[in-house]
């Protein structure tokens, strides 16, 4: 199991560093044909952040943040599919700034839900023995 969840971990950091450097082009206001690659790689990185979820939840990662992967997921894709409807004109860069921290935290998400994955709660721990 430890290999899945690194391969979608490693998954997820290459998403990010792909996004995040077409990103700024985008912001600068270049390559914006790209945009279609852009929205690929973020659904991509999406559904590796519920893989990883659901591997950490079939090891008894807390069910809460489990909960908040899977529901992470959906913001980061709603935001990223409404951002440009979202406050149009000089103010539209708050939004761009959501979509950015709201992918980092996408990113942090899979880091700590990875970690649960790969170091499941010993039995000594979930029924309070030592």
């Amino acid at each position: 199991m430890n290999t899945v969840v690194t391969i979608f971990q490693m998954l997820v950091r290459l998403c990010f560093v792909v996004l995040l450097v077409l990103g700024i082009a985008f912001w600068t206001g270049h390559g914006l044909s790209y945009i279609p690659l852009h929205m690929i790689v973020g659904i991509v990185l999406v559904v590796s952040l519920w893989f990883t979820s659901i591997i950490a939840a079939t090891v008894r990662a807390p069910i809460g943040l489990v909960i908040v992967g899977l529901i992470w997921g959906l913001i980061v894709i709603g935001l990223g599919m409404k951002q440009m409807i979202l406050m149009p004109g000089p103010y539209h860069w708050v939004i761009q700034v959501l979509h950015l921290l709201v992918g980092m935290g996408a990113i942090g998400l899979n880091e700590r839900l990875a970690g649960f994955a790969r170091e499941p709660l010993s039995d000594s721990a979930t029924n309070g023995s030592n």
